[in-house]
């Protein structure tokens, strides 16, 4: 299923984070802490000003965001569970260094 957001929201899918800790500690599912981090899969077209114009939205699809703890509105496409939120529920973009990039391929 396609989704198009509207105005300023975001689909966001939510990263899953390593599940162990440094000293080798397995954390079991029910005690893990959902994770802040997720990966922009739509973006709607942008806000409406008060005088007619249109502000376009800061994230593109496949960037990398931050975002609070409780932010968003979950919801369940194609039986997977994703976030739908406002553009200024986003704490930042993660970017990746050029030596990372060069290091991935």
């Amino acid at each position: 299923m396609k989704i198009r957001p509207l105005y300023d929201r975001v689909i966001v899918k939510r990263i899953e984070q390593q599940r162990q800790t440094a000293s080798g500690i397995v954390i079991p599912d029910s005690a893990a802490e959902k994770p802040e981090q997720g990966e922009v899969l739509a973006v709607g077209h942008g806000r409406s000003l008060p005088d007619g114009t249109l502000r376009a939205v800061a994230v593109k699809v496949g960037d990398s965001v931050l975002f609070g703890k409780y932010a968003g509105q979950t919801v369940k496409l194609d039986g997977e569970e994703v976030l739908v939120m406002r553009e200024e529920d986003i704490l930042g973009v993660i970017e990746q260094s050029s030596a990372a990039v060069k290091a991935a391929a």
